[in-house]
């Protein structure tokens, strides 16, 4: 029987593998070979080598997306992960209610990312009307606008992942913890910490690349607002994350559409290595531990 399910591993195996080669590999390569190129249309792409790649280097808007990309994804990460840690700890002493307050914690993470970036918007509005200011009159207004949203939507889902790893810390090692006299703090630093470090990595991985692909939230709160003219006369949009920045250039015109390819090739990069680096340095202090 097993000799037989072997002989048609390939059979069933070739329908997923064909949706993966059509929907996956064949477009991002072809997205790698249109970042060289100028065109409308892949239809009519004309090769032109590094020009692309050269124009996006040069492009004052991206360089300021990519900066206000990374300070958020700091900011995010680091409020995100400890007010996550922090709610599961909370939830796992044994609070009365504690499913009911994981439910409402989690709810925010199940609606659209347009939608809460509406809803948000009116949010910080209806209190800033007050000063006279609204949500897109300042870049620090949006920046933390976005970090406050982000952290609403997400911080309930990172607290599940906490709360399943508060829950493997074996019993035992608290047990032990105690008998040997240490406080609250001792027993949260030295075994819980430690203990968890799978669930530290998942979470800061999970919220980093969320962090660095964020595009609906930042489209429907600022989009990208508000503007300064560069020295070269463009407009530059100071709230603007790289995914936006990287949408509004490929559709500006048709001439553009070659270069921010060339700046989705870069942001893919990015990401790549910085989670690959992130990974790496989490991985090995896991096993150090």
């Amino acid at each position: 029987m097993l000799k037989k399910k072997k002989q048609y591993f390939l059979i069933f195996l070739l329908p997923t593998l064909l949706a993966f080669i059509i929907g996956f590999v064949y477009p991002f390569f072809q997205g790698i070979y249109l970042s060289f190129c100028k065109f409308i249309t892949t239809s009519d792409a004309q090769f032109v080598g590094f020009s692309n790649y050269i124009e996006a280097f040069q492009d004052e808007s991206f360089l300021h997306s990519f900066w206000f990309t990374v300070a958020f994804v700091i900011v995010n990460v680091v409020l995100i992960n400890i007010i996550a840690f922090f709610v599961a700890y909370a939830l796992t002493m044994g609070i009365k209610g504690a499913n009911i307050f994981r439910t409402v914690f989690f709810v925010p993470n199940l609606i659209g990312g347009i939608i809460l970036g509406y809803i948000w918007q009116l949010i910080f509005n209806g209190i800033l009307v007050n000063f006279g200011e609204t949500i897109v009159s300042n870049a620090t207004f949006g920046f933390w606008g976005l970090v406050i949203l982000m952290c609403w939507q997400q911080a309930g889902y990172m607290m599940i992942i906490y709360i399943a790893g508060f829950q493997s810390v074996p019993g035992d090692l608290y047990e032990a913890a105690r008998i040997d006299g240490a406080t609250k703090s001792q027993i949260l630093g030295r075994v819980t910490i430690p203990m968890m470090a799978p669930s530290i990595t998942i979470c800061t991985f999970l919220t980093l690349t969320n962090s660095f692909k964020l595009f609906d939230q930042n489209l429907a709160l600022t989009g990208g607002l508000p503007t300064t003219v560069a020295a070269d006369g463009t407009s530059i949009y100071q709230t603007q994350m790289m995914a936006l920045n990287i949408y509004n250039t490929f559709y500006a015109n048709g001439n553009s559409r070659g270069v921010g390819q060339a700046e989705a090739v870069i942001f893919f990069v990015i990401v790549v290595a910085i989670s690959l680096t992130q990974l790496y340095f989490t991985r090995r202090r896991e096993v150090q531990q």
